[in-house]
């Protein structure tokens, strides 16, 4: 069985892979009872939500063996939620992802590094910071 940082890296590549933007792990061992990690990302569109979630649960499945305990959410509240117990993933719509901002909520919790992640060339009009 996968530890906990190994199914927040493995959520975080899925969801890159399909395209969500502004991944974010936080790290809240030793902060929070509630899970040792959270990861946010956003999706662009309702179908994109949904492909996300989808992606997320079918790879880790496939990928490790992991099935979430439980999720929560409509794609019409704009935010989804996978819980693998002590990773919880949070896949908001952009136009929810600043509305709730679990990133400040948790502002002590620190970030994991991405450095895993590839390097993915920005879209046409996109940010790069």
């Amino acid at each position: 069985m996968p530890d906990s940082l190994t199914i927040a890296k493995t959520c975080a590549l899925h969801a890159d892979e399909i395209q969500a933007e502004d991944i974010m792990i936080l790290d809240l061992r030793g902060i929070s009872t509630l899970a040792d990690f959270f990861v946010l990302c956003t999706a662009t569109s309702l179908p994109h939500l949904k492909a996300v979630n989808r992606e997320i649960r079918m790879r880790n499945e496939e990928v490790m063996g992991e099935k979430p305990n439980s999720s929560d959410g409509d794609p019409g509240s704009m935010w989804l939620v996978i819980d693998y117990i002590d990773v919880v993933v949070h896949i908001f719509h952009e136009e929810k992802r600043d509305l709730y901002a679990l990133e400040d909520l948790w502002g002590d919790a620190p970030r994991v590094p991405l450095d895993f992640l590839p390097e993915r060339p920005a879209a046409p009009g996109e940010k790069v910071s």
